[in-house]
């Protein structure tokens, strides 16, 4: 009884670190990582918060932004993004 006790206690720790290792991956292949794309931070390079710019979009379609401030950075804002709720 304890050898089985014992084997499905193993069984349940295995379980839970694979899951908790899984989890803790990046993004999987064929993902983008979570935040904006790399196109929106450099088109604001050198820009200020507030100024014009335009930058490809996933689908090679131009889209024109505006530099906004998020996370510390600038990055562009696609004027026809949806509003976010102010908190």
């Amino acid at each position: 009884m304890r050898k089985l006790q014992f084997k499905l206690l193993i069984l349940v720790l295995l379980g839970l670190v694979s899951s908790t290792l899984q989890a803790q991956s990046g993004p999987r292949q064929g993902q983008r990582p979570p935040g904006p794309p790399p196109e929106a931070i450099s088109a604001c390079e050198g820009k200020a918060a507030g100024d014009e710019v335009s930058f490809a979009g996933r689908g090679g379609e131009t889209l024109a932004a505006i530099c906004q401030a998020r996370g510390g950075q600038l990055v562009a804002m696609p004027l026809d993004a949806p509003k976010r709720p102010r908190n």
